[in-house]
């Protein structure tokens, strides 16, 4: 296949700048990404680059800023059509709105539509890969992969076992097996899919559950467990009551063999010391959801505790509880929760969570996340003119200043293009045709 050229202002921040310092952050003002079949074979300052080209290549010129393509550690996609639901915290919150809504996706139908729309949203977005809650139904595993196959999406994803739920969203301890390994064996591996085994949380599973979860994980090394943990108050007082002999809410997954280097835990607000402590002698990792635990009213996210055990952390939208697929705007809302605790959030750090920090919470830093040689070229062309006040607020600002900006004003219409594995996937001003 013929290699294709990108050029503009390239950024990204393959390590983490808390440990790295300026050395994590990667920038080329006036660079060039070469990019064949897909993947990402050279990236310099264009003046390095350019009298390398052969005569006829094509060059395209991409102005604004162009950054990985966001990696979203934490979303629900059936809950797309409850985001903004009123009133309400965690578990009242699951009960009015969000099983209710759930339920209809034993409906095949139901589930393509919402699947197709979710993911040309997280493209509109500029969200190319995301770790993605589905619903208790295997086929709306069976939409999502197959709508994301269409799109050459990195998504993981999997069945939710949920054998304590409602009537309406229950299933057992056999079914929940079956499904997943027939979900595993149907979709891992195809394009660039991934599976996760997926109990929704302590409570909406038995033991036995619990226990066969932990049994899949360690039947299957390259799948993912993705779960929630110490999310909120209610959650934590309930959890502790029915698991007494528990140590602590992450013991009550370790009893079951579902703590691990290929954990991820959305929320994790309320951990202790000790908890902290085995994540990361497990390597397992979090997905900080900002937008989400201000509107549940959760509490507020200690990155600077949690990241200072070594614990690995990215960042998701969480959305139906989070209020934006935007991870730009997300990145927003974490530096606000960093301020409520009295740290102030880089914007560099924070692009890092959006994009490589979230890859290796995936398991997936070797493929996506820094648009370094050898990676997929997912990325991502944000517009500092999206609206006249963004206009006005970055005209003539440094990079860190740019780019904070984009983080606290933007919303969708700041992405201008996406591109995944180098082809264009979104374009604001052709938007694609809803299907």
């Amino acid at each position: 296949m013929a290699v294709t050229g990108y050029r503009g202002e390239w950024l990204s921040v393959p390590l983490d700048p808390a440990v790295a310092g300026a050395a994590a952050i990667r920038h080329e003002p006036d660079g060039l990404v070469l990019v064949e079949d897909g993947i990402v074979v050279a990236r310099g300052p264009y003046e390095v680059l350019a009298p390398t080209l052969a005569r006829d290549m094509a060059v395209t010129r991409l102005p604004g800023l162009l950054v990985p393509g966001f990696v979203d550690a934490h979303v629900h996609y059936p809950q797309i059509d409850r985001i903004a639901a009123h009133g309400e915290q965690l578990l009242e919150w699951l009960t009015r709105h969000i099983f209710p809504a759930e339920a209809a996706f034993a409906d095949r139908g139901h589930a393509d539509a919402v699947a197709a729309f979710f993911l040309d949203e997280l493209l509109r977005h500029g969200t190319t890969s995301a770790l993605a809650f589905a619903t208790v139904h295997a086929a709306s595993v069976d939409a999502l992969f197959e709508a994301a196959l269409a799109r050459n999406m990195r998504i993981v994803s999997g069945k939710v076992l949920m054998d304590q739920g409602p009537d309406t969203l229950r299933d057992d301890v056999a079914s929940g097996r079956t499904d997943t390994e027939a979900l595993i064996a149907r979709w891992r591996g195809r394009g660039r899919l991934g599976y996760a085994v997926s109990p929704r949380f302590a409570l909406t599973s038995s033991d036995a559950q619990l226990r066969d979860a932990g049994n899949i994980l360690a039947d299957h090394p390259n799948v993912l467990l993705h779960t929630h943990l110490a999310e909120n108050d209610g959650e934590l007082a309930a959890v502790a009551a029915r698991f007494r002999h528990a140590a602590d809410y992450l013991d009550v997954y370790d009893r079951f063999g579902l703590v691990g280097s290929r954990s991820v835990f959305a929320h994790g607000i309320h951990l202790g010391t000790r908890e902290l402590a085995r994540m990361t002698a497990c390597g397992s990792g979090i997905a900080f959801c900002p937008s989400s635990n201000l509107f549940l009213g959760s509490g507020l996210f200690d990155l600077e505790r949690v990241a200072g055990h070594g614990v690995r952390v990215g960042l998701g939208s969480d959305v139906g509880a989070g209020t934006s697929l935007s991870l730009l705007a997300t990145m927003g809302e974490a530096y606000k929760v960093g301020q409520m605790r009295g740290a102030s959030l880089d914007p560099f750090r924070a692009l890092h969570l959006a994009t490589a920090g979230g890859a290796a919470l995936l398991g997936l830093a070797d493929r996506i996340g820094a648009l370094e040689p050898g990676q997929e070229a997912d990325f991502v062309q944000l517009d500092a003119a999206a609206t006249p006040l963004l206009a006005r607020r970055t005209a003539g600002l440094p990079l860190a200043e740019r780019l904070f900006a984009l983080q606290v004003l933007s919303d969708d219409r700041t992405v201008r293009s996406t591109w995944v594995a180098g082809r264009l996937a979104h374009d604001r001003d052709r938007p694609r045709t809803p299907t």
